[in-house]
């Protein structure tokens, strides 16, 4: 198990978001988990879903604290479904092989029926300009608040 404690925290790309949010397209942020819009996404509302803390693998990751971060995958995936008016929504972890970021992080991808994503090819795509970005960012947020507030 990794902690972002001392050359880790200072080398991993995702634990510098959890200290600097302001450097990521952040949409949400509790305790223990971050969620922001993928810089490279499947497609638009595309979010990265990670642990505040650094595990590098899902079998890194605390027994205790498993259930708690796919209830937060759950929310999220309703969120970006209803935000984004998509059909249904992939979610995807890679460990170690296709890791790109060596941080546990959930991939939360907006999907259509004939999206053209076949299998496990992911073409990637950028935002047209950051106000497409800033606009999907704004979009998933209200969502949040709006099913936050439903569920009480």
């Amino acid at each position: 198990m990794h902690t972002t404690s001392g050359s880790v925290a200072k080398t991993c790309r995702f634990c510098g978001f959890v200290s600097d949010p302001a450097s990521a397209s952040v949409v949400y942020e509790d305790d223990e988990t971050m969620a922001f819009l993928d810089y490279r996404p499947l497609f638009k509302g595309h979010l990265q879903l990670i642990p505040k803390r650094h595990y590098e693998t899902i079998m890194d990751l605390p027994e205790e604290l498993v259930g708690r971060l796919f209830s937060k995958a759950k929310f999220l995936s309703e969120v970006v479904e209803k935000a984004m008016g998509s059909d249904g929504i992939f979610i995807a972890i890679n460990n170690k092989v296709g890791q790109s970021v060596p941080h546990l992080h959930i991939h939360i991808v907006p999907r259509r029926f004939k999206d053209g994503l076949h299998g496990f090819f992911w073409p990637r795509m950028q935002y047209k300009s950051p106000e497409e970005e800033a606009d999907v960012r704004h979009r998933i947020m209200a969502t949040i608040a709006e099913l936050s507030e439903e569920k009480g």
